[in-house]
């Protein structure tokens, strides 16, 4: 008995499941089968418990850091709507070509791609898809997915996020291959009329 007292007491200290273990202790402590044995086990379970919601991880963990990969220049063509869809309002914008440039890398953006855009109730799934071509010859394709989305923060405030995850395809015989094993993070600068300027940065 004086194991059950002992865990009871730890138990009431617990923030969750305290309900459900006390009562399984005190269903099995009046059994006559009860031995040591089986109090030992549980005594290391209620402290493995009590040890977990003393580190439980804290908000100011600190997270990955970035650094900057490049900036697109990307020039666009005139929009268009397939229309109202079984999964939201179907919209193409195509990408008619433009620039980039970054520490490691910089040459054109090729004409033929779109970005395929989905929305619905002031959230959008974007998906653009092209294809860039380095100064010094080397052709890479990019599928860049991600979310806009206009509405309210935690506090209620009207808000706007646009961040995306673009994906490279880069020769593996090429001095570009670093680009197929990073996530990168995408996210809008201040545009010209007719285009839209992107930041990227490779998550470390």
């Amino acid at each position: 008995m004086l194991y059950f007292h002992f865990l009871v007491k730890i138990l009431a200290r617990s923030k969750h499941h305290n309900s459900i273990i006390i009562a399984t202790l005190a269903e099995n402590s009046f059994k006559p089968i009860m031995n040591r044995f089986f109090f030992i086990a549980l005594f290391l379970t209620v402290m493995a418990h009590a040890i977990a919601q003393d580190k439980m991880p804290q908000a100011d963990i600190p997270g990955p850091g970035t650094e900057f990969v490049m900036q697109l220049q990307v020039t666009l063509g005139e929009a268009y709507s397939v229309g109202a869809t079984p999964h939201g309002q179907r919209t193409v914008i195509p990408i008619t070509g433009g620039t980039f440039e970054g520490p490691l890398l910089r040459g054109t953006i090729l004409n033929g791609g779109a970005d395929w855009q989905l929305s619905k109730e002031g959230r959008t799934e974007v998906e653009a898809i092209y294809s860039i071509k380095t100064d010094d010859g080397v052709y890479i394709h990019i599928r860049n997915r991600g979310l806009i989305s206009m509405g309210k923060n935690e506090q209620g405030q009207p808000s706007f996020y646009f961040r995306t995850a673009p994906q490279f395809e880069a020769p593996e015989d090429s001095k570009y291959a670093w680009l197929n094993n990073s996530l990168f993070l995408c996210g809008p600068a201040p545009s010209p009329k007719g285009g839209i300027t992107l930041n990227v940065w490779r998550v470390k």
